[in-house]
């Protein structure tokens, strides 16, 4: 595994994997802790979630999860293309709203390493797009938040008509606007 890029000081890190091809098809490994480690990558990742998105335009997020259920991510393409977003929302942090987007796809081999504190949404550029990740802490409902997608102080530039073909779950719609999260008793460390 090796170091493509790194943002926000090494808190979001996007790795790439090797793809071993032979006669019978491809060998990945596609997660080794003693790799990750390595890297300074601590976490434990306790559960593996995957989705397909059906159509593209696809948008799935801004999500996180708050104290005590902070989670850091582990994200990979399975099939298709996204655009990956990643904004953070550690509310003592410099860069508090800013925002970084990283184009990922299945050939790319790519493995985005996405930090506690962090929002994290994709929007895929294909049908039948599967996205599978790993967390660090289970899902809570109660400790989840959904920052707006089109929250102009994140600014994720979408074109006209992305924006117009954009697919988006009842959640997601009803997110909550950056300044309205940075009010509220929301504690990320």
């Amino acid at each position: 595994m090796k170091i493509i890029k790194k943002y926000f000081k090494g808190k979001v890190i996007l790795l790439q994997y090797k793809k071993y091809r032979d006669i019978r098809g491809v060998f990945s490994e596609t997660y080794n802790k003693k790799e990750l480690l390595k890297i300074g990558i601590k976490n434990n990742f306790v559960q593996d979630n995957q989705s397909q998105s059906k159509k593209k335009y696809t948008f799935r997020g801004i999500h996180l999860q708050i104290k005590p259920y902070e989670q850091a991510k582990l994200v990979r393409v399975i099939s298709g293309s996204i655009i990956d977003y990643v904004v953070d929302l550690r509310k003592k942090s410099k860069t508090f709203g800013k925002k970084i987007e990283i184009k990922m796809n299945v050939d790319d081999n790519y493995l985005l390493y996405i930090s506690e504190g962090f929002g994290h949404g994709f929007l895929t550029l294909k049908n039948n797009t599967i996205i599978n990740y790993k967390v660090s802490k289970f899902y809570s409902l109660k400790h989840s938040a959904t920052i707006l997608f089109d929250d102009k102080k994140i600014n994720l530039n979408l074109s006209k008509n992305i924006k117009s073909n954009l697919i988006l779950s009842k959640k997601d719609k009803k997110g909550i606007l950056l300044n309205e999260f940075k009010k509220n008793i929301y504690e990320i460390k």
